[in-house]
């Protein structure tokens, strides 16, 4: 199964963030009517964009950082790739040329992920097979945004997360040996594809009820909790594989990749609540510091753009060394188990 990864790594990285909110009973109780389950996440602070940024202008933002930080400029971009995490600007819309035509891109080829959070990793999978059947691409502009849209989305009932503005962005370079993409895998449970969908706003139902709001919105574990009502031992099966299938997506990739779980420096996993974290240490065998725990607390869950975001400043402040491998690993909508591997 081992093969030969292509050869690109990560030039440079860029961020940005909706403005910082401390989790106090102000900002909480604004979302639920029961702050204390927030609370227990362990949040210190999450992002909130200031009124009339779109997603598209948070992703730009970030974008810019990542190609001012690689010395490029827009023209210098070969293939754009954009991965959208909650509910686009519009409908019937093409995120990634939006975004090309903030950031004057033309006439280049754009590429939209929309899978929910794991597009913003298993986007480096869909790089490589663009670096494969394109020779002629050197760089590629990587960026994922999670823009709340608080009418459709309750940003702190979604599921045990508080849900952050944030976006993160990567240049990708063909034969850069520097952040380099080593392997990505993912597979999904289909029969529970419907756990954590928006309900109104789609074909099905493009109009919410009367008296509709986001506040009395069901959420995810609710909708799982429901799943299994009658059936408690597929629940406790169930809640076991979370974790486990993590281990089982990590360990394709490092065989693919030719390494060994054991020499992953960081698992970074998406910024989940600090219990979740705990957790995944103990099915990994590792210490909670080498997850992004502490980090996850500062910024919250912001979809596909949490990991590039967190691999970005690990490496800023010295946490990430060359030479270490990175493992971005995540459950996302689907429900779908991801990795990719990177070695700084």
């Amino acid at each position: 199964m081992n093969s030969q990864p292509i050869d690109f790594g990560i030039v440079s990285y860029g961020y940005a963030f909706g403005d910082d909110c401390d989790v106090v009973a102000e900002a909480v109780e604004e979302f639920v009517d029961d702050p204390e389950r927030v609370y227990r996440w362990g949040y210190k602070r999450f992002h909130r964009a200031p009124e009339g940024m779109t997603g598209t202008q948070l992703a730009a933002r970030a974008a810019r950082m990542a190609l001012d930080r690689a010395g490029l400029t827009p023209d210098d971009v070969d293939q754009l790739i954009l991965a959208v995490s909650d509910v686009p600007d519009y409908l019937n819309w093409d995120a990634s040329a939006a975004l090309a035509r903030e950031l004057k891109i033309h006439l280049k080829p754009t590429l939209l992920l929309s899978e929910g959070c794991v597009s913003g990793v298993t986007g480096f999978g869909n790089a490589a097979g663009l670096f494969a059947v394109h020779p002629e691409l050197t760089n590629v502009l990587f960026v994922a945004v999670n823009r709340v849209s608080e009418y459709h989305r309750n940003r702190m009932k979604v599921n045990n997360a508080i849900h952050s503005d944030g976006a993160s962005a990567v240049v990708l370079r063909r034969g850069h040996d520097a952040g380099r993409w080593l392997a990505t895998e993912q597979f999904t449970d289909p029969e529970v594809a419907d756990w954590f969908r928006t309900d109104y706003g789609g074909s099905v139902a493009p109009v919410a009820p009367d008296g509709w709001t986001v506040r009395d919105h069901t959420n995810g574990l609710e909708r799982v909790q429901d799943h299994f009502r009658d059936n408690p031992a597929g629940l406790r099966d169930f809640v076991r594989a979370l974790n486990s299938r993590l281990v089982e997506v990590v360990d394709r990739a490092c065989d693919r990749a030719g390494v060994k779980r054991e020499n992953i420096a960081k698992v970074v996993h998406l910024n989940d609540n600090q219990g979740s974290f705990e957790e995944i240490a103990e099915e990994f065998a590792i210490p909670v510091d080498r997850t992004n725990a502490a980090m996850a607390a500062l910024h919250g869950h912001m979809g596909a753009a949490d990991h590039v975001a967190t691999v970005a400043m690990m490496t800023e402040t010295g946490e990430l060394v060359p030479g270490d491998v990175v493992a971005m690993i995540g459950i996302s909508i689907g429900m779908r188990w991801y990795c990719t591997l990177v070695r700084i």
